[in-house]
């Protein structure tokens, strides 16, 4: 197993000056007491009265089954919203991270490429620009049919979700475009066939699903030999002064701009509740490479508020 972890390439720290409130770093810590006392709390009244396979939803623990509704509604409800939130919450630092996750794609033209939970289109208007971009071609020297032969799949298990990507594809210019194909489907149980992907990409959904081990056969599955896989998604820090600054943001502000922006406060607090139940990054790392994976590796960015991991199917 390859596994290799990169250097923060996003955050400076700072020494903390002496002059620091003592009483504020404690009130800090204090918060971050309570939120994990909450998840033991969560923990002790559910389980006893589950009597089938229980899984995570947010601090809450609920039967498997129930889970994809549970998210379902969560992204119905946040649909018409989603980009705008992701916007206020990162400060616009979401846009610059996908950058990254497509740079570390490096597409091409003529490649088939599967995002996963991408329904807005966000990740996947991005490779279809790197793979259209009139640089890229000149350097290449890509010709038109390549271009028409690339194929760009968006799949997304809500229907609301790949709506707002469909809406904006043909705001774009891109309604009828051939290299755009929109499917409704689950990453547990994709319906694409196996080899069949040169890419692979999830950007913020992987931590949503029910099982994330089946989700990762999945990929390793519909990739070729050679195929690249690449996860951006919300992670673990592990800064101390960091940890306690981005909790108390967690916790009291993006609920509240949920509530403000979306009129939807408890999706967003599922939202931050599922971050913290989210596999840390060497874990996740290790799940990728019992995927099968070869030459796993992951860059923290912003400290470890998101991590982007890669592989690759040999």
């Amino acid at each position: 197993m390859h596994l290799t972890s990169r250097a923060d390439s996003s955050l400076s720290l700072v020494s903390s000056s002496q002059g620091t409130n003592f009483a504020e770093a404690m009130a800090l810590r204090s918060i971050s007491r309570r939120f994990a006392s909450r998840v033991l709390s969560y923990r002790s009244s559910s389980v006893a009265s589950l009597h089938s396979h229980a899984t995570s939803f947010g601090f809450q623990q609920v039967k498997e089954e129930e889970k994809s509704k549970l998210v379902g509604n969560v992204f119905t409800n946040v649909a018409s919203s989603y980009d705008i939130m992701n916007d206020l919450m990162s400060g616009g630092l979401h846009r610059l991270w996908k950058e990254r996750l497509v740079g570390k794609l490096s597409p091409f033209a003529g490649m088939k490429h599967l995002d996963v939970a991408g329904g807005t289109g966000d990740v996947a208007f991005r490779i279809f620009d790197a793979v259209n971009s009139v640089k890229r071609r000149a350097l290449r020297k890509v010709d038109e049919d390549s271009l028409e032969e690339t194929q760009i799949y968006v799949c997304d298990i809500n229907p609301n979700m790949l709506n707002v990507g469909k809406q904006r594809a043909a705001e774009r210019g891109l309604g009828d475009n051939k290299s755009l194909v929109w499917v409704e489907g689950d990453a547990e149980a994709l319906s694409f066939d196996d080899n069949s992907m040169d890419g692979y990409t999830i950007a913020f959904g992987i931590r949503n699903v029910t099982h994330i081990e089946k989700a990762l056969a999945e990929a390793y599955r519909v990739l070729k030999r050679g195929g690249r896989f690449l996860c951006l998604e919300l992670s673990h820090v592990d800064i101390p002064v960091f940890k306690d600054v981005y909790d108390l943001y967690s916790f009291k502000v993006i609920p509240n701009l949920g509530e403000l922006i979306a009129g939807d406060r408890e999706s967003y607090q599922y939202l931050v509740e599922s971050i913290r139940r989210f596999p840390p990054q060497e874990k996740f790392a290790t799940m990728i490479a019992d995927a099968g994976f070869e030459k796993v590796e992951y860059e923290n960015l912003v400290g470890g508020v998101v991590a982007i991991h890669s592989a690759i199917k040999l």
